[in-house]
This record gives structure tokens, sequence and C-alpha cells, in this order.
């Protein structure tokens, strides 16, 4: 079935219900991130070519959204199970495309399909409100409002390398459930996995024009398509300053951004280290730490610091670490050598100014080992900045406040994580953190997707999860029979 996407290695965009070549016959090479190989090329498209994709999207989404909920519920239904039928075509992609090890790809697909459907569950339990009029000043038991959800119009779908599946899944299903049609414009590196993705909710029977891609350079695209006058809505995931500068280019258009992170675990004095520690580590080198999730500094008292190092040393020599052709590894290149040269930058500025390294500290071209550094101050890069990399600082503390006061201190405020046997408080440090998210006794990590997930500060602007993404994606609209 994807064989219509593609000709010579060379990838088409869904346009309209058909899949076009470039309009110029320029393209984009995708080079794989594990050997440099050319994996394909995609289209490089024009400005003209987005006007007529955002034309044919408007003309779609008033036929899409008079389809009744069970139908659009039928082929979100349809698409999960054809993704799932398919894992192994996504698999090989996303492991040449982004780096990613075999087992973490299927995972990622396994959990994209099972979104799509909680999402197809959700949207027909959806129904209208009802309230009576009564019990306030100028109302009247003679008013009854109807409130049902109205889809916003156009959504442009901006998805991340890192999870190039599930992240543009996220987006695509809550907005066409609730009647909404998309413009997917997945990241550079990811793009070829973006097209597979449409390709799926195309064979589903989603209507031409519902779901269209974008692929092209930001230069000639980017702020052009954000700016659009036929854009009602913007769903991104990726850094802060790309965020940042589509929120100033986009004026009215409503937005949500899924941004970067400074993921704090803070360890008390009286935390199980043993498990606190096989957290940390899972948490801080997945997939190399390239998830705005990953725990990206370690807060911890200082009665505790030298056993909970230790505990990390001993656990840290456990991360596996190669390429993810060969088999299944925590660490793998990273995305580019632009992302190995920062994470080497804030390891060698940490070494100028006193920092210990524990472990790593290896680089073999994009493969950076992973490393541990303590004795962290506050005055390093490390201790404050996103690596978006394998590496780890360790931070001592005197109290939990000091801890409070240096997780605050971050411009990011998506997650942190707690550590302590003592519940009460760990809900007193929770609620003064400023974060979207606290786990307790447990890593950084996204989900449950029935969750809501968000960021604060700079770490992101509104709120996801299958309904509160589906509720983003519209508007309340009310009819008010007087009888």
């Amino acid at each position: 079935m994807f064989e219509k996407i593609k000709e010579n290695n060379k990838y088409k965009n869904l346009i309209n219900g058909n899949w076009i070549n470039s309009e110029n016959n320029d393209y984009i090479e995708i080079k794989s991130v594990l050997d440099n190989s050319t994996v394909g090329f995609v289209p490089t498209m024009s400005q003209k070519e987005v006007d007529f994709v955002l034309e044919k999207a408007k003309l779609a989404q008033k036929k899409w959204r008079e389809t009744s909920l069970d139908k659009r519920a039928n082929i979100l239904y349809k698409a999960a199970e054809i993704l799932e039928k398919n894992v192994g075509v996504f698999v090989e992609s996303m492991i040449h495309e982004i780096g990613k090890d075999r087992k973490s790809c299927k995972s990622e697909v396994l959990r994209t399909a099972d979104f799509i459907r909680y999402t197809a569950d959700t949207i027909r339990t959806m129904t209208n409100e009802c309230l009576v009029g009564d019990g306030f000043y100028g109302g009247s038991p003679k008013k009854t409002g109807i409130i049902k959800r109205e889809p916003l119009g156009v959504v442009l779908a901006i998805s991340p390398f890192n999870y190039p599946i599930n992240l543009a899944a996220s987006k695509i299903a809550p907005a066409i459930a609730v009647g909404n049609s998309v413009v997917l414009k997945p990241s550079t590196q990811g793009s070829i996995c973006g097209l597979h993705l449409a390709r799926v909710f195309e064979e589903a029977g989603v209507f031409e024009g519902v779901i269209q891609t974008v692929t092209g350079k930001g230069s000639e695209i980017g702020d052009y398509i954000v700016s659009h006058k036929d854009i009602d809505f913007i769903n991104f995931t990726g850094s802060t300053a790309i965020g940042k500068r589509i929120t100033n280019k986009c004026g009215m258009i409503p937005v949500i951004l899924e941004l970067g992170g400074k993921d704090a675990g803070i360890v008390l004095e009286d935390a199980d280290l043993e498990h606190t520690a096989s957290q940390i580590i899972s948490g801080a080198f997945s997939y190399s730490g390239q998830r705005c999730t990953a725990i990206k500094r370690v807060l911890v008292m200082e009665e505790v610091h030298d056993e909970l190092v230790d505990k990390l040393l001993d656990k840290i020599k456990n991360v596996t670490v190669g390429n993810p052709i060969d088999d299944n590894f925590d660490v793998v290149p990273l995305i580019n050598e632009k992302s190995a040269d920062f994470v080497m930058g804030l390891i060698d500025d940490a070494k100028e100014k006193g920092a210990t390294i524990l472990y790593g500290d290896k680089r073999e071209g994009n493969l950076i080992y992973p490393t541990l550094i303590k004795n962290v101050t506050l005055d390093m890069n490390v201790a404050w900045e996103e690596p978006f990399g394998p590496v780890l600082p360790i931070i001592k503390v005197k109290s939990y406040e000091e801890a409070i006061e240096i997780a605050n201190k971050s411009e990011y405020g998506l997650q942190s994580s707690i550590f302590t046997k003592d519940i009460n408080k760990a809900l007193n440090i929770a609620d003064k953190l400023e974060v979207g998210t606290v786990q307790i006794n447990n890593k950084t990590e996204r989900g449950p997707d029935s969750f809501p997930f968000l960021g604060v500060k700079s770490s992101g602007i509104g709120v996801q999860g299958v309904k509160y993404s589906i509720e983003a994606m519209s508007r309340p609209k009310v009819t008010v029979l007087n009888i």
C-alpha cells in the first residue's frame, strides 16, 4: 500500500487525495542518522503549493465536519488496525531515519495505534450538554442551552523528529475526530515516517483533502504557513526557540506548543535509593535522552548524595550503547552533528568549571556515551541548558526547599520527579513545583495518554491528552431554546 507514495526513492506529498511530486522538481535528501546513507528524497514545496493545500483543506473540512461522529470514529478504528498490520514498515523507516532502536520503534507504533483507538472511543461518547437557565440574574427556567463542540477548521500539525509517528498521530487523530481538517508538516528528519502515516489515514477512508502533507525548507515555507490566513489552529512539538518564533509569527491563531524541558529528579533523604537510581538512569538515557520528558538533572539531599552517586554509577554501566541496526540499545547516535557538538560543549564547560566526570565523556561520530557528572554547580551551563542528549548532572542540595528553588529557577516547567517514602512531604513539594506534571517515585515520562500533558513557562502552551486535545481543537457553541 505504500508503493504509491514514492517513485525511484523520491517521495510525494498527499495533496487533496492524490500523491503528487514536487511542482518545481526540487527535493531534500534525507540521510540516515546511522551511516549517512540516503533514505530518500522529500519534496521542497513552494509557497504557491502551500496556498493550494490550504485552499483544499478549507473546502474538505466543510464536508468532513458534516459527517457523523460514528463514521469518523470507525475511520479511526480502521487506521489503528492498518497501522498495526504495517508495524514492520514503520519500524524500518524509523530505525534508518531517526536512529531509534527496533524495540522502541515497535513500542511507539503500537502505542500510537492504541492512542488512535482511544480517540475514537472518546469521540463516540462525547455528547451535547444541556443547561437550564434559571438560578441567575436574568435567567429563566424557560431557557435551555444546548452546548455542542464545533471544530475550529484547518489544523496545522507540526511534528518532531524524535517521535515522528506518535506525536504526529496525537495531533491528527483528535483534530479529525472532532471535525477539523489537518495539514501535517513533519520534521525534515522524520518526514518519510510522516508520509507513511498519512498514507495509513488515507487508506482508512479519510475524505480527500482532510489530511494533507507539506514538506520543505523552513526558510521558504516555515514562517509563511504558520502565519497563513487559512490556518485556524497550530499544534506544534519542537524546540522552545522555534515555539517562540511561531507565537511571534502566528498572531491571533490559537496554539498548542509542546516545547523543551529541564526535568529535575529530586531525591530526598528517605528515598529508596535502589529504585530511585534505576528510575533516574532509565529516565535520563533511553533514546539517548532525546526526549522532552527525560530526567535532565538530579537534585539530591547531601545526606544521601554519595550513596546515590554510587548506585547511579553502578547502573549506568548497564546502559547499552550502539547502532540500532545491530540490536536494541539505550544510547544511539544523536540526530545530527550539531546536537552532538552541543552536548559535548556542555560537558566541556562543566569540566572547565570544576565538575567531576564519573562516567562517559566519550564520542564516536554522533554517538555520545552516557555521561554522569557530579560536583555540578549552578554556574555551569549543564545545570540549566536542555542537552537533548545522554548527559546527567548531579547537584547536591542541603534541603528540599533549596531543591524547589533550583528547580523553579529554570526557564522550563515541563515535569519533575520526587523520590521519597513520605507521601505528605512529596505532595507538599509537588504543590510548590512550577511544572505541568509531578511524578512521585517514578521517572518523568509522557502518559498515560488519557491524562493531561502540559508544560508551563518555556515548556509550552496548552494541554494535550486525548480529551484535552479534542477540546483544544474545538470550541463550545451554545444554542438557547426559549420555551
